[in-house]
C-alpha cells in the first residue's frame, strides 16, 4: 500500500504540473514537453547503451517546426508513417526471442522515429479544429492515469493469469480489463466536461490508451530488461525515470493523433 501511495502522490504532482502547464499556454506546454523530451531521451539512450546527440537537436527542430510554422501537412503524414514503421516493429520485438538487427545495429531510428515524434505529437494533440483545447490533452493524461491505477489496484487485488509473464511478469489480464474498464468509465465523465469531442470519440480514445498504453509499458519493459535494470531513471519516486512515466503516453500519442486527424476531417 505504502507503493501505491507513493506513486499515486507523484502522479497526481505529475499532472498537477501538466494540467497547470496546458491551462497556461500552448507554448508553456511545448517547452514543457521540450525539457521532458530531452530528458527521456537520455534515458533512452543509456538504455540501449547508445549515444545520438543528432537526437536532441531533432526533437527540438521538429517541436519548434511543427508548432511555429506553416508546415506542410504531408510532412505530419509522412512523419506518422515511420513512427508507425518503428512502434510495429518494436511490438514484433516483442514477441521474439532473437534480437530483432535493427534495434542492434540502428538503434538510432528508435530515437528518431519513435521517441522523438511521439513528443511532437503530444504538443499537436490539443490542437484541434483549428484552437487550441488543452483539456482534450488533460483528458488523455487522466485517462492514462486511470488506466495505470487501476490496472495495478486490480491486478494486485484479483489477478491470476499473466499477461505477459516473459516481459512483465507483474502485468495480468484481469489488471489490464480491469485499467480498460475504468478508463471508459473516466472517459464518459470526461466528456461532459469536455464536449469538443463527442462521447464515442472519448470512448475510443479511452480504448486506444488502454490497449496502446500497455503495449508501450511493456516495450519499455523489454528495454529494461535488456539493459539489466529496474527503471530508467530515479528522478520520480514509485516510478522511477520521466521515460518509465511516460512510456504509455509516448506509445499511444501517434495512434490518438491519427484518431484524431480522422475525427477533425470528417466532422
Amino acid at each position: 500500500m505504502n507503493e501505491l501511495i507513493k506513486r499515486s502522490i507523484t502522479g497526481i504532482l505529475y499532472i498537477s504540473i501538466i494540467v497547470s502547464t496546458a491551462f497556461l499556454s500552448h507554448y508553456a506546454l511545448i517547452a514543457f514537453f521540450s525539457i521532458m523530451g530531452l530528458i527521456c531521451l537520455k534515458e533512452l539512450q543509456e538504455l540501449l547503451q547508445f549515444k545520438n546527440y543528432l537526437s536532441y537537436v531533432v526533437l527540438i527542430s521538429l517541436l519548434l517546426i511543427f508548432n511555429f510554422t506553416s508546415f506542410n501537412f504531408a510532412i505530419v503524414l509522412a512523419l506518422m508513417a515511420m513512427t508507425l514503421t518503428i512502434k510495429f516493429y518494436l511490438l514484433k520485438d516483442l514477441y521474439t526471442i532473437k534480437t530483432i538487427t535493427l534495434f542492434t545495429s540502428k538503434k538510432h531510428l528508435i530515437t528518431l522515429f519513435y521517441l522523438v515524434p511521439s513528443f511532437v505529437f503530444l504538443t499537436l494533440i490539443p490542437v484541434f479544429d483549428g484552437q487550441y483545447i488543452p483539456e482534450i490533452l488533460i483528458g488523455m493524461f487522466i485517462l492514462i492515469w486511470c488506466n495505470d491505477s487501476f490496472a495495478y489496484l486490480v491486478g494486485k487485488s484479483i489477478g491470476k493469469h499473466k499477461l505477459f509473464e516473459r516481459i512483465s511478469p507483474k502485468k495480468t489480464i484481469e489488471g489490464f480489463i480491469g485499467g480498460l474498464v475504468f478508463s471508459l468509465i473516466a472517459s464518459i465523465l470526461i466528456h461532459k466536461y469536455v464536449p469538443q469531442l463527442n462521447l464515442f470519440s472519448w470512448l475510443f480514445i479511452a480504448l486506444i490508451i488502454s490497449i496502446f498504453g500497455t503495449l508501450g509499458d511493456l516495450v519499455q519493459s523489454k528495454f529494461k530488461r535488456r539493459a539489466s535494470v529496474k527503471d530508467s531513471g530515479k528522478i520520480m519516486p514509485g516510478h522511477g525515470g520521466i521515460f518509465d512515466r511516460m512510456d504509455s503516453m509516448l506509445f499511444s500519442s501517434t495512434f490518438v493523433y491519427l484518431f484524431l486527424i480522422i475525427v477533425d476531417y470528417v466532422s
